[in-house]
């Protein structure tokens, strides 16, 4: 069923509930009214824009029949103009209906909790995630987006052996979700004479925030133990018993923080973190047991996938996932990467539409 079928059928489920709404009984009805009522609202944000995408349709083809007929060279390119501004519009629509008929994902919303780690290359690895950890410092900052480090081990020589943080801010999770997996850097090494490139690389683990209410965490289920903090090589940094480490004793997760003086607040932030991936973890088994045709083929988000190159020698920057390369690695580095994420939902919603239309059409539930 194509595009246009879909919205037809929804088209005529909403004049369906419009009249149910004018129905004597409905009106005796409070809470099937505000059913109605809720359904409608929600309808009428596909209804609406359909009609006008139909009628941009309508206006081109028109043009584009009076075009041909006409005589007058000037009243026909008038006529031509008007048939491609209605074929622009036309096409705008489409794509904002594209997106709409998407279903939404259910972490849309959310905050998000980022773990960056250094993969292969040793110092030079650790280098690239304190290099990462920037380039989403910078995009949050672009974005007015909070962020807050939860947990960090940093390297002798610079950078992170893993950093851990959170992202509080509009559409944070929605913009960043396809961040997960490896991420390749090719460049010289600051710690290397002979000026060869090297490969290294950075995990990157993007986790939907979870609230009190979404993760049970019973108090005798977890081990937890303070000591000291220590920077890196080891040496003590606090000369209380402040860091916090949390063993979630059901699944062996184990989170820590060392952030703060305070023991509290280490414990709180080490907490956050915990539910975070204890949401994640569900989220992944509840996704384990659905069918492969059903999981997004964009990017499985498996941390073993490379799913992007930042080659510094030759400026540029490729998403494996999608075929997209750009050659503008310091403005990347520096925050923009709308490129890349513009072009991953792109390929969600084309996946997802795709499938929908392969599967038959389901109905939409308001």
């Amino acid at each position: 069923m194509d595009l246009s079928d879909r919205l037809a059928e929804l088209e005529q489920r909403y004049e369906r509930l419009q009249g149910e709404m004018a129905s004597p009984d409905v009106a005796k009805d409070p809470d099937r009214l505000r059913r109605l009522g809720k359904d409608l609202s929600e309808l009428g944000e596909i209804v609406a824009p359909f009609r006008e995408y139909r009628a941009a349709l309508q206006q081109a083809e028109e043009a584009t029949t009076l075009a041909a007929e006409e005589r007058d060279p000037e009243m026909a390119a008038f006529l031509r103009g008007e048939a491609e501004t209605a074929e622009t519009r036309a096409a705008e629509l489409r794509t904002r209906l594209e997106a709409l008929l998407v279903p939404k994902d259910p972490n849309d919303g959310k905050d998000i909790v980022v773990e960056i780690r250094a993969g292969a290359g040793g110092d030079e690895a650790a280098l690239w995630a304190g290099t990462l950890y920037e380039m989403y410092q910078h995009q949050a900052e672009r974005r007015r987006w909070k962020t807050e480090v939860l947990s960090a081990s940093p390297s002798d020589l610079g950078g992170f052996k893993e950093i851990v943080f959170e992202v509080k801010g509009r559409d944070a999770y929605s913009r960043l979700k396809h961040e997960s997996g490896v991420h390749r850097v090719q460049r010289v090494p600051v710690t290397e004479s002979s000026g060869r490139i090297h490969t290294s690389t950075a995990t990157v683990a993007v986790l939907p925030a979870a609230e009190d209410v979404e993760v049970d965490i019973r108090p005798e289920d977890l081990k937890i133990d303070v000591f000291r903090s220590a920077g890196p090589g080891g040496q003590s940094v606090n000369t209380t018993d402040s860091a916090v480490r949390i063993t979630h004793k059901p699944t062996g997760i184990v989170v820590g923080s060392q952030e703060e003086r305070s023991q509290l607040q280490n414990r709180e932030k080490a907490m956050r973190y915990l539910r975070a991936r204890l949401l994640h973890r569900a989220q992944e088994e509840a996704a384990a047991k659905e069918a492969a045709a059903r999981r997004s083929q964009v990017g499985t988000g498996e941390r073993s996938e490379k799913i992007r190159t930042y080659n510094f020698p030759e400026n540029r920057v490729t998403d494996h996932r999608v075929k997209l390369t750009v050659h503008r690695l310091p403005d990347v580095l520096a925050g923009d990467l709308d490129a890349f994420v513009d072009a991953l939902h792109a390929a969600e919603r084309a996946e997802q539409l795709a499938r929908d239309d392969g599967e038959g059409d389901v109905e939409r539930d308001p």
